[in-house]
């Protein structure tokens, strides 16, 4: 029973995937339209990863805590499902004296997820001070997760998850979905063979909200800037916790996938001056956006229409000169309104194929107005090298009508921090229709990014 539910989850991962988590689908070789790449490097040596079977993923202590877990109450789940009004979410003054990563609230929560409790995980929720794109001091939340499995925790890696964390509002990110609210989210189904499989390996595993979860105001997630930020002080905050009792100088990863992916990436980019207590080890980065006005060109008009919408609105809060609602439709600002309150599932799918200059009065593609321009090139990964070590595992080509990231951007990434030292691997994997039509277990588990954890896992030792 319990094997026939792991493979129902692992299933319903696939099928749950947003449009804007896939990354330009598959097969490792450039397609005719692409640029040609230059012979030496990462791009030009690719690297096969292994799909890791269920077994791999579903084994060890990811089983006890299906043994030993419960279905939850209906109280449990009520509960869980009405966060609004949490006094947890209230945030205090902020005196501009606290240091990145100061802990301002924490509290031992429940892992609750699906109607379903696993035990043996211990969790722990948090706020903590971040910065913004502009470097003022704000306020970020966080869930905090940990293998209950025999060992202690101060020799225990940390791992430093930037979730599909593509939703602008409220009670809609991490904090929220492993505690029970929004159990529907593309962000926690597209994490848990990831989640699993670094379970199993003993990591410790810390998600940013990137934001504040219960703020009512539209969330900045799409701001790489930020999303880097919040996640590096994710990481300080769960190592300053103290009743979590991890070593502060322990070895930390960076994994990030889509709208996470960018986080992890621009992390990756500013720790060596913003956190270089953090001793990271290597980062990977899954179909996330490197170059957000090539993202808007490809997919708008795309099935992915709406996620598109969502990542402009998900730049303005850091972003205020882009104005969009100045150039907006009635129609267009009716849209964006209601974008701005919701969870990424299953608001963003009510675009499919929507032109979106159609929302726009002067008609114009968003890839091109004037007021955007400072927010893509802000946005744009590979201007810095980072020092740690990075696996690229986007789609290899885009070869699926849900590509909405062209592949050669991760290619270029790859190309730009090489040049700038960074020891990178690209990993490309087979996202092509072909492959989603006679193996969608390998598709959507390579799509998540579940088999670039043992590379990971061989840096955290």
């Amino acid at each position: 029973m319990k094997r026939l539910l792991a493979a129902v989850a692992a299933t319903a991962a696939v099928a749950m995937i947003p449009p804007a988590i896939v990354a330009a689908p598959a097969g490792a070789q450039p397609t005719s339209d692409d640029a040609p790449v230059a012979d030496g490097g990462a791009v030009a040596n690719p690297v096969p990863l292994a799909t890791p079977p269920l077994g791999a993923i579903f084994s060890g202590f990811v089983i006890t805590t299906f043994h030993e877990g419960r279905v939850a109450t209906i109280d449990e789940i009520i509960a869980g499902l009405n966060p609004a009004g949490d006094p947890f979410y209230d945030e205090p003054a902020l005196t501009g004296a606290e240091a990145p990563g100061t802990v301002l609230r924490s509290e031992r929560v429940q892992v609750l997820y699906s109607g379903f409790r696993p035990a043996n995980v211990e969790a722990y929720r948090l706020m903590y001070v971040t910065r913004g794109v502009d470097d003022s001091p704000t306020i970020s939340t966080g869930i905090l997760m940990i293998p209950q499995d025999g060992r202690s925790n101060a020799d225990r890696s940390l791992v430093a998850y930037q979730a599909a964390n593509d939703s602008l509002g409220a009670f809609c990110h991490p904090t929220s979905y492993w505690t029970g609210a929004d159990p529907m989210d593309a962000g926690s189904w597209s994490a848990l063979s990831p989640l699993a499989l670094m379970f199993n390996a003993g990591h410790a595993v810390m998600m940013s909200d990137v934001g504040n979860n219960g703020s009512p105001k539209p969330h900045g997630v799409f701001a790489g800037q930020f999303a880097g930020k919040a996640m590096l002080d994710g990481a300080r905050a769960a190592l300053a916790l103290e009743p979590a009792g991890l070593n502060p100088r322990t070895p930390v990863g960076l994994f990030g996938i889509a709208g996470g992916g960018v986080g992890a990436g621009f992390a990756a980019q500013l720790q060596p001056d913003y956190a270089p207590e953090l001793d990271v080890r290597g980062a990977v980065l899954e179909g996330m956006v490197v170059d957000q006005r090539s993202f808007m060109r490809v997919a708008d008009g795309s099935i992915g229409s709406g996620f598109a919408f969502a990542n402009l609105l998900g730049l303005e809060p850091w972003y205020p000169e882009m104005r969009i609602d100045d150039k907006l439709t009635p129609t267009g600002r009716a849209i964006a309104d209601v974008y701005r309150t919701q969870c990424q599932v299953p608001a963003y799918f009510a675009m499919p194929f929507v032109p979106l200059r159609l929302l726009f009065a002067d008609g114009a593609n968003p890839a091109d107005i004037p007021d955007f321009q400072a927010a893509y090139a802000d946005n744009l990964l590979g201007r810095t090298a980072p020092r740690a070590e990075v696996l690229i595992s986007s789609c290899g080509a885009d070869d699926s009508p849900m590509s909405l990231v062209p592949a050669q951007d991760s290619r270029d990434l790859a190309t730009r921090w090489e040049a700038g030292g960074t020891p990178v691997t690209y990993a490309p994997s087979d996202c092509s229709t072909e492959r989603m039509l006679t193996n969608l277990y390998g598709w959507g588990t390579d799509l998540f990014g579940a088999q670039t954890v043992d590379w990971l896992n061989q840096r955290l030792v």
